[in-house]
């Protein structure tokens, strides 16, 4: 189809100063941005006026069926709620609970303002199941390392992640695209670690890691390698593929230099980071080196929301406070790594931004409510007055999703009734 939206406040991208125009969509492609030539023939028409255009929000780490766990083991220490509560719960969990779990993590995400999201977790078909019929945009990473957490062994089972990623990458109209996921250093050892990051490198592929999230996981890396996670990961040849590495809140300078030179794309989970009390990853410094700084809600367990809306609100006011500097990160920095950048670090390049011969990844805020008004700057008002439920149409690949606030092509209901059913049962 063919979508005109017309007369409205235009983020194009972080970098750029917003317009106020149309937006040409024909196919899955935006077309024009701005002027619109009069002859465009457009199927549907989207009154503009009123609402803030801007990129589709991508959340560059998740774990989306952890939603089933929201609110079960809160204001914990990290290592009692991962281990002692998190993971026992996980097991008990099929993959049809995934499933479900995430249509309602894709449900509550698009409903504000996510288009694409980059996800780890377990019976990962069923998450590419969930994200093929939404219509919504993903990175699904898969683990060819298993482990019992609590005792040593290690299952290594490269067939199956190939397998996985033969079957998924670029299906659903090239919206899917996978990783080879290496929960961590600490977890495995120095061979497994280094055999995942060979077969990333074989298979062409993206590498998702969680690192230096938490002290224990420093404590833990030193004492099993000597190394800090960071250097850990450089010298078993994981940043020899394109990486995206989750957290970095425990690093220095060093790491820092390494994540640059490598070319590590980080995701920054403010929200996360707060809650487990694991700290505040120097975001700022990161960006200023020149690191691909994106941003990730992490998932429902410790968050414990999807909201990409707080995310950017959080970090930036997080590092102005810490900085003394109430410059640092401006707004349009913030919606850069929101946007553009998470695009670019799950592979998507062709989305992110408001250009002509991009995908359309659009979504409409709702300005016309009262902490919105007046708007003024619509990039600040994006970043420090907008909330999640502001977003009033979600636009992925050129179909409309989210009209009004409503979900056009899952039935909300249906999806949070069996989440409560399977939750009652865990």
């Amino acid at each position: 189809m063919s979508i005109l939206i017309k007369n409205t406040h235009i983020i194009r991208c972080g970098g750029e100063k917003p317009i106020v125009g149309s937006i040409a969509i024909k196919g899955d492609t935006i077309a024009h941005v701005g002027v619109v030539p009069d002859d465009f023939a457009a199927s549907a028409v989207i009154d503009g006026s009123g609402f803030i255009a801007m990129p589709g929000l991508v959340n560059a780490h998740t774990h989306s069926a952890m939603g089933l766990l929201r609110n079960l083991a809160d204001d914990l220490p990290f290592a009692d709620w991962l281990f002692d509560n998190i993971i026992p719960a996980e097991t008990k969990l099929t993959g049809e609970d995934i499933y479900w779990g995430a249509l309602l993590g894709i449900a509550e995400m698009l409903k504000s303002g996510t288009t694409c999201f980059a996800d780890m977790y377990l019976h990962m078909d069923h998450v590419a199941r969930a994200v093929a019929e939404s219509g919504i945009r993903a990175n699904l990473s898969f683990g060819p390392i298993t482990s019992d957490v609590r005792g040593s062994g290690l299952i290594v089972d490269n067939e199956k992640c190939a397998a996985f990623m033969s079957k998924w990458n670029n299906s659903a109209s090239g919206r899917i695209k996978t990783s080879v996921e290496i929960h961590s250093v600490y977890l495995f050892d120095e061979a497994s670690v280094s055999g995942a990051a060979a077969l990333a490198k074989e298979l062409d592929a993206t590498v998702h890691i969680h690192l230096s999230e938490s002290d224990s996981e420093i404590s833990q890396s030193r004492e099993k390698y000597g190394l800090s996670p960071v250097r850990a990961a450089y010298e078993f040849g994981v940043f020899n593929s394109n990486t995206l590495a989750a957290h970095c809140v425990k690093i220095d300078e060093d790491d820092m230099a390494l994540l640059k030179r490598a070319d590590v794309n980080v995701a920054h989970c403010p929200s996360s980071n707060l809650k487990l009390a694991n700290g505040i990853a120097p975001a700022s410094r990161l960006a200023e080196l020149g690191v691909n700084l994106c941003l990730g809600t992490d998932g429902s367990a410790s968050n414990n929301n999807l909201n990409m809306f707080e995310e950017m609100h959080l970090a930036a006011l997080l590092h102005k406070g810490i900085s003394g500097d109430p410059k640092r990160f401006p707004a349009g920095k913030v919606i850069e790594t929101a946007t553009e950048n998470g695009a670019k670090a799950l592979g998507f390049d062709n989305t992110g931004v408001i250009k002509p011969g991009y995908k359309a990844d659009v979504i409409l805020i709702d300005a016309n409510k009262p902490h919105l008004c007046p708007t003024r700057d619509v990039r600040a008002a994006a970043v420090y007055s907008a909330q999640g439920g502001d977003v009033d149409t979600v636009i992925i690949d050129g179909s409309i999703l989210l009209r009004g606030g409503r979900l056009l092509n899952m039935d909300e209901e249906l999806i949070k009734n069996k989440a409560r059913e399977i939750a009652a049962e865990l």
